[in-house]
């Protein structure tokens, strides 16, 4: 029997697309916009409230750790008081509900009115956070205050942590692929700082102090356009790896999971990984531009910058994220690929980003 499947020749396949070829089914960049909450507070000033709060203050070598992050500014969303005693997290997390909403507003307009779009232009939204819990979803409740429609799509993605932003930007893309008259929004909304827990001197709750901060990202993406092109996007995760990165859940809410050992992770197994990933792409690592990476931290950096050995530069734009924002867990490489993509290269730029699981993400923007 023959197929009932109707086939369309390829320049139809480009017409539904909106342009005149086929490279054109593509998802495209159309706008990035990035926020963050209103306290701002220096590494500074960060170290001296966290000495405040305990009786015999910080001793010399853990305040020293402060000044050699890389950090030197960051965003949360409350004043540092409000972090002082044991955490609850019922109340941390109805923070983190009323506040990433009105975050999370502020970038998808912002997106929005860059793409010339309204919400109720977009067809999906995939919203990436594992800093809070929402049910239902961040996305589903800004329908109604921002104007999307009742039959929009909403795909929210727990648990990529530092990986979201690349993670999400693929999963955004293939949504993008599936149906190309589909207009996607993406977005990324991470408050690390709520699962601060001042008062704690062991080793991770130290570096958490130092290191997270709060922040947002708004991707609109859609086959038309002449934004960036998604190419070839993939995700490793490594056995047995969980203690590496991730959440712990106790009574006083998520805690945070966190290995010394990923500087030389990069060098012995991502590395490696990213190799194999650039031979599938057809790219050379030689050839290519900075490329937008999370800033796990400065010994992260240094690794990556150890393995981009040809960048005459190094990593500048993911450094300078580091140092203005912190790390913002899944939004944070959107901000650097923000900055790169104002600077109007061309070529393929790659993307990378580390999380739980452990996973190592990996895309390439075609510019």
């Amino acid at each position: 029997m023959p197929s009932m499947i109707p086939v369309l020749p390829i320049n139809s396949l480009a017409k539904v697309a909106g342009r005149g070829h086929l490279g054109a089914m593509l998802p495209r960049i159309q706008s990035i916009a990035t926020g963050v909450p209103s306290f701002a507070i220096t590494q500074h000033q960060v170290r001296d409230f966290v000495a405040s709060a305990l009786p015999q203050g910080l001793p010399p070598r853990i305040a020293a750790i402060y000044d050699s992050t890389g950090v030197n500014s960051r965003a949360i969303v409350q004043a540092p008081e409000e972090y002082l005693g044991p955490p609850d997290f019922g109340a941390r997390n109805a923070l983190y509900l009323a506040a990433g909403q009105q975050l999370l507003e502020e970038v998808a307009n912002a997106a929005l009115a860059k793409a010339g779009l309204a919400p109720d232009q977009i067809d999906a939204i995939v919203c990436v956070s594992s800093t809070g819990i929402a049910t239902p979803s961040m996305a589903s409740q800004m329908l109604n205050p921002m104007g999307f429609r009742a039959d929009v799509m909403c795909l929210p993605l727990f648990g990529y942590g530092c990986a979201g932003g690349v993670l999400g930007l693929q999963v955004a893309g293939d949504l993008v692929r599936a149906e190309p008259r589909r207009r996607v929004l993406l977005l990324t909304l991470e408050l690390c700082s709520l699962a601060f827990r001042f008062g704690d001197l062991t080793k991770k709750a130290i570096i958490a102090s130092t290191l997270f901060a709060d922040g947002a990202s708004a991707i609109v993406l859609t086959a038309d356009g002449d934004g960036p092109a998604l190419g070839h996007f993939a995700q490793h995760t490594w056995p047995d790896s969980r203690a590496m990165m991730g959440w712990d859940v106790d009574t006083l809410g998520l805690g945070l999971i966190l290995s010394r050992d990923l500087p030389a992770f990069v060098a012995s197994e991502f590395a490696p990984v990213v190799d194999g990933f650039l031979a599938q792409a057809g790219l050379d690592k030689a050839t290519l531009t900075e490329p937008a990476c999370h800033p796990g931290g400065r010994k992260v950096i240094d690794a990556l910058e150890a393995y981009f050995d040809d960048l005459t530069g190094g990593l500048v734009q993911t450094r300078a994220v580091l140092a203005d924002h912190g790390n913002m867990s899944s939004p944070t490489v959107h901000f650097v690929l923000e900055r790169i993509l104002a600077k109007g290269e061309s070529g393929p730029l790659l993307l990378t980003a580390l999380g739980p699981g452990f996973t190592g993400a990996m895309g390439v923007l075609h510019r």
